[in-house]
């Protein structure tokens, strides 16, 4: 027996590990990620404000003055405290982590094609995934979810708004049963990571229902690179979460961007708006192209379904554009691309390309 063979989990060495394309050189519209950069008068002001923090010392791990910013300007309740993580990803996996049980499984739920962060920290922790198959228009199928939750009562519902990786924001309503069916049986779970193009929230219903979490991350509002998160809940929830996650989780260089941020969330907000627009009309230009079913997105991608998406896909990678190609994810997702939306420069080439690729 080999030393892998004997110290390694069977089922961690079953599987891939999480593939990051390679991106250099690629116009890459693969990742959500918000394609503007700082003006350079902030650019300046960062770089001065970053060349003062303290990186021979630790961080304080209360991180007051963040947390008390992005309270401010992101709408958390009065009374309602963040916790913050090293990204979303890692406050999903600190959340399983405080759910799960050793003697008999802690059960989270899903609805499938979805967020594969949610059923990989489910099986690091040694919980149970349950996917509940979305409708073939990308909808929730809510009575499924009811049905699904009254028969595994789950410590965890996840439900992503809008969701990744279709873009649909699910009907307020049938979140709302969802989280009123939980209430005996454990947290309901808005992941609000593309909050910013969705113009929809459920923040403001935290204190009406004690068993819901809202997350969210500053990645699609423009800041991927410096790996923040945060989740707001009763104070009683985020104490419970707050045990099992690292005292230092997040880094001086970090934590002083996001507050200087925070300083300039109107910045952030109008390159939201400028996505946002852009969005709807690569929706209508995509929309025209022959073949191409575009499905609803309040988020800042599109997903798309043509005829052969394996073979467009690798046509547009041998041009140096890059999206994401679903297929595989799903039987729900076949022929279907995902597609960031960019600049509007990015978006006329990326089209040009697209529609070159599909005649």
């Amino acid at each position: 027996m080999s030393l892998i063979d004997q110290v390694i989990r069977p089922d961690v060495r079953a599987m891939s590990a999480y593939a990051v394309a390679d991106s250099e050189g690629f116009l890459k519209l693969d990742a959500m990620e918000n394609p503007y950069t700082l003006p350079q008068a902030l650019k300046v002001e960062l770089a001065s404000r970053l060349a003062n923090v303290a990186l021979n010392r630790y961080p304080v791990p209360s991180y007051t003055n963040l947390k008390a910013k992005i309270c401010r300007c992101m709408g958390i309740p009065e009374g309602y405290g963040i916790m913050l993580g090293n990204g979303s990803d890692e406050l999903i996996s600190l959340v399983a982590q405080a759910c799960a049980t050793k003697d008999h499984p802690a059960k989270m739920i899903a609805p499938v094609p979805g967020f594969v962060m949610y059923a990989l920290t489910a099986q690091f922790a040694g919980m149970e995934f349950i996917g509940i198959p979305l409708k073939t228009d990308f909808t929730l199928d809510t009575e499924a979810m009811l049905s699904a939750i009254e028969e595994h009562r789950p410590a965890v519902v996840y439900l992503s708004q809008p969701h990744n990786p279709t873009g649909t924001l699910f009907e307020e309503k049938d979140v709302i049963r969802i989280i009123e069916a939980m209430s005996d049986k454990g947290i309901v779970i808005s992941d609000e990571a593309y909050q910013p193009f969705a113009e929809a929230s459920f923040m403001s219903k935290l204190p009406v229902y004690p068993n819901l979490v809202v997350m969210r991350t500053v990645s699609k509002l423009g800041l991927a690179g410096i790996r923040l998160g945060y989740m707001s809940a009763t104070a009683e929830l985020l104490a419970e979460f707050d045990k099992v996650r690292p005292p230092y989780n997040v880094n001086v260089l970090t934590e002083a961007t996001a507050e200087f941020a925070m300083d300039h969330i109107d910045v952030f907000n109008r390159q939201a708006a400028i996505i946002r627009s852009e969005r709807e009309k690569l929706a209508q230009a995509l929309e025209k192209l022959p073949g191409v079913e575009v499905f609803p997105s309040r988020a800042n991608f599109l997903l798309v379904r043509i005829p052969d998406a394996n073979e467009v896909f690798e046509k547009l990678l041998s041009r140096k554009i890059l999206i994401k190609n679903m297929g595989k994810m799903h039987t729900l997702l076949q022929n279907c691309l995902r597609i960031t939306v960019s600049s509007p420069e990015e978006n006329r080439q990326f089209l040009d390309q697209f529609s070159a690729c599909i005649q």
